[in-house]
């Protein structure tokens, strides 16, 4: 990426793909969190573009037990992807602040489509403790936010996975899951089954983050003008990320995400990137929007010497 690059912030406060309420706040988190001026301190130009609206949860009916809040979902994602492909097609590097990861389905829909229309493709890291592959017959709660990485290669719900009117957005062979360490039973089938490559937790154990970190990163490049960084909080161990809806024990440490971003800072791929799940009611000092925004500007080229 260049150094003399403008950021282009775009917030997404969407709870309606979470069970658990207050991830809306996380924008606002991170913003307190200075990223704008710690992220012009890199020598980087950052345009700070605003909200998507987002309906509010108590203002309308939960719709379908199976896909809750389905309909308002999509509706923000179009928003956020249409948002995020102009900024790309500007030449600036959307940087999506969440809320829920459902707004991925977005996102990641707005920089294909600008890809698209040019007969390029974009290929995607997705750091998360959860592969984020149920559809709507195998979610066990419902929660979109469990599923936009199943709509984003062509399987779930038509509202989410043809944003823009058509669909896959990613091949599946484009795509790369770190951290992954809490799988529901029938989504495991999806993930075995759907070409996506997965490194557990127990990959970085055994092979190091740096292998897996460079395989990832080929995979996701490989005939791809980029890539897209979908980083979840919760990949994070909660002794370091304690503002997260799903936490889970056995996270990366502070160190790993870090050297995780480095890797992938060095390999110049980046096209866009979002953190997402960072949820203030749950977090202790704004601490996990604080790391958030360690972890993006090492990604996006901070070094300690």
């Amino acid at each position: 990426m260049m150094r003399q690059s403008t950021i282009a912030i775009i917030g997404a406060p969407m709870d309606l793909g979470a069970g658990r309420r207050g991830v809306d706040m996380g924008p606002s988190a991170i913003r307190v969190a200075n990223i704008h001026s710690r992220v012009a301190a890199l020598g980087y130009k950052v345009e700070d573009l605003g909200n998507v609206a987002v309906e509010q949860a108590e203002s309308l009916p939960t719709g379908a037990k199976r896909a809750r809040y389905l309909k308002e979902i999509a509706e923000t994602c179009l928003r956020l992807a249409e948002k995020v492909e102009r900024a790309a097609g500007q030449g600036k590097v959307p940087l999506i602040l969440g809320g829920d990861h459902s707004l991925a389905a977005g996102s990641i829909s707005g920089m294909a489509n600008h890809f698209q229309k040019r007969g390029e493709k974009v290929g995607v890291l997705w750091i998360d403790a959860h592969t984020d592959m149920n559809t709507p017959q195998t979610s066990p709660s419902g929660n979109v936010h469990g599923m936009p990485l199943a709509c984003l290669i062509g399987k779930g719900p038509k509202e989410l996975t043809h944003l823009f009117g058509w669909a896959p957005k990613i091949d599946p062979r484009n795509v790369a899951l770190i951290g992954i360490r809490d799988v529901d039973l029938l989504e495991a089938t999806h993930v075995k089954e759907s070409g996506v490559r997965a490194f557990t937790m127990r990959d970085i154990d055994e092979k190091g983050l740096p292998r897996v970190m460079e395989e990832a990163i080929a995979i996701a490049s490989a005939g791809t003008a980029g890539i897209h960084l979908s980083f979840d909080m919760d990949s994070v161990d909660p002794d370091e990320a304690p503002g997260v809806g799903t936490p889970v024990r056995g996270g990366m440490t502070y160190r790993e995400a870090h050297l995780a971003m480095e890797i992938l800072s060095d390999a110049a791929k980046l096209v866009s990137l979002e953190v997402v799940e960072v949820n203030p009611v749950l977090d202790v000092a704004n601490r996990t929007a604080d790391l958030a925004v360690e972890l993006m500007m090492s990604a996006l080229g901070k070094r300690i010497l």
